[in-house]
């Protein structure tokens, strides 16, 4: 078999319909030209279960991957949302590291190389020092479940002020100390953050495993095409390029009215030349 060693642009599953199959998703992501799917765990039930399939059920998955000649490379985690890793409460605690564990091993046994991790403490209720303490302690038992496993962390710089900007997760990055944890960062969020991206981008030099490419205008993070908002998308990723980041992927929703293979591959048109370098 002959890797194509090229820049990788990946794209996020949940730009196209719920209803689809995993076949019909990585055929579809194929047909626009990107090169792997990005699979989505968040904090609906419908997503958490997929952490209870059985190895058969993983198995089935890892194959029809290969069969299409696509792989599911990434995941985004996000189920920490409703279940975070810095909630006071002692029972979110335990089920935030269940969680984790179990993504840990569906991603280990899919073949999937690197998890997005969500960069915040708490979501649904205020950040204190409590927060920040146990998000800390309960982030080095997630890194060493990760190291057990062989399988990267990747902070995403969310939406939120706890964790913004890369430098904010470089803190966290350099505490551990590990290279199970390191960084992939939204551009689209760093620029509602920051008015210098691609100086932000820099202080991760050497921790950037790969990189989240969405638009957002300010205040709003979400649900807009490319080329509707303010991200420099040529800045940003040149910047990555020159920090030694060959992994992209293309972060944008379904909105259910439009023709998804059409979105997808606007999507892949208008991101794939900022990525030759």
């Amino acid at each position: 078999m002959v890797i194509k060693m090229k820049t990788a642009l990946g794209i996020y599953e949940k730009a196209m319909p719920d209803s689809l199959s995993f076949r019909e998703r990585l055929l579809a992501a194929q047909s626009a030209g990107f090169d792997f799917l990005e699979i989505s765990i968040d904090e609906t039930d419908k997503r958490l279960c997929r952490l209870d399939w059985s190895m058969a059920q993983i198995t089935e998955l890892y194959q029809t991957s290969r069969d299409c000649g696509i792989y599911i490379d990434t995941m985004c985690l996000s189920g920490h949302r409703k279940y975070p890793l810095g909630s006071p409460d002692p029972a979110v605690q335990i089920r935030s590291l269940e969680i984790m564990e179990k993504a840990i091993a569906f991603a280990a046994a899919l073949g999937i190389r690197i998890i997005q991790l969500a960069g915040y403490d708490v979501y649904y209720e205020p950040s204190t020092e409590k927060t920040r303490a146990f998000f800390t302690k309960n982030l080095a038992k997630s890194v060493d479940m990760a190291a057990r496993a062989g399988v990267v962390l990747g902070f995403e710089t969310m939406e939120t002020p706890f964790m913004n900007t890369v430098e904010k997760a470089m803190h966290f990055v350099r505490l551990i100390d590990s290279p199970f944890l390191q960084v992939y960062p939204d551009i689209g969020n760093i620029t509602n953050a920051t008015e210098d991206v691609r100086a932000d981008l820099r202080t991760g030099k050497g921790h950037i495993v790969a990189a989240h490419l969405k638009e957002t205008r300010e205040g709003i993070f979400r649900d807009l095409k490319y080329g509707e908002g303010r991200v420099d998308f040529p800045a940003a990723i040149s910047q990555l390029l020159q920090l030694g980041v060959r992994r992209f992927n293309a972060e944008f929703w379904y909105d259910g009215k439009e023709d998804y293979r059409e979105e997808c591959k606007k999507a892949n048109d208008f991101l794939r030349p900022y990525l030759k370098g």
